[in-house]
């Protein structure tokens, strides 16, 4: 609740519309009272007055948490924020990181589809007191964040809203993006890379703990 909380003031409540552009797991903190803290403003852009998109030929990101619209078109907006935060919720839930083959955003897509969601849990963090319709409820706002479209997607307050109250009827989420698992098809990915791509450089970073 802490990152959308924060997300809902970037985008919504700050006099400037700030875009972090690189929201993923390891930019995300706890306090000493174990709550969210987004860091790392070091990609993020401010919009002014009405303004809701952009575009840059330079795309620079953590690959397995770009929108599509930012990765492949360089365009970004509250909606590429979105689609970061789905994913970080599905890699919450799961403990597994969307990357390579192994497409985290499909196999909960696939698992959804099946009514079978609670598999996607991290065995790790299951206990008899789990609340199963939160998982799911979580899982299944996730999947609305990173559907492929932009306009699917829902905003930050909606997202709150979802996650906050158990009685919203929630809406079905569409494919998410990446679904065709597009990484496999550009090989492994290196540590750090820059490669050209749709006539614009795209820089993405990939960084492991070690």
């Amino acid at each position: 609740m802490g990152i959308a909380r924060g997300l809902l003031y970037l985008h919504h409540d700050s006099r400037l519309k700030i875009i972090h552009r690189d929201l993923k797991t390891s930019n995300i903190l706890l306090d000493e009272n174990l709550n969210a803290k987004i860091s790392d403003f070091g990609l993020a852009r401010m919009f002014k007055g009405d303004q809701t998109t952009a575009r840059t030929k330079r795309v620079i990101g953590t690959y397995g948490y770009m929108a599509p619209e930012y990765a492949f078109d360089g365009k970004f907006s509250i909606k590429s924020d979105i689609f970061s935060m789905g994913v970080v919720m599905l890699e919450i839930v799961s403990g597994k990181k969307n990357k390579g083959c192994q497409n985290l955003l499909k196999q909960a897509w696939l698992l959804w589809k099946e009514n079978r969601e609670m598999e996607l849990m991290d065995v790790c963090c299951y206990t008899p007191s789990c609340n199963k319709s939160q998982v799911e409820r979580c899982i299944q706002v996730g999947l609305l964040c990173v559907q492929n479209a932009a306009e699917d997607r829902p905003v930050m307050s909606s997202v709150l809203l979802m996650l906050s109250t158990d009685d919203t009827t929630l809406p079905l989420p569409r494919k998410p993006a990446f679904f065709l698992d597009y990484s496999c098809s550009l090989g492994q990915q290196s540590a750090s890379r820059s490669e050209e791509f749709s006539g614009g450089e795209i820089t993405i970073t990939d960084v492991e703990a070690r």
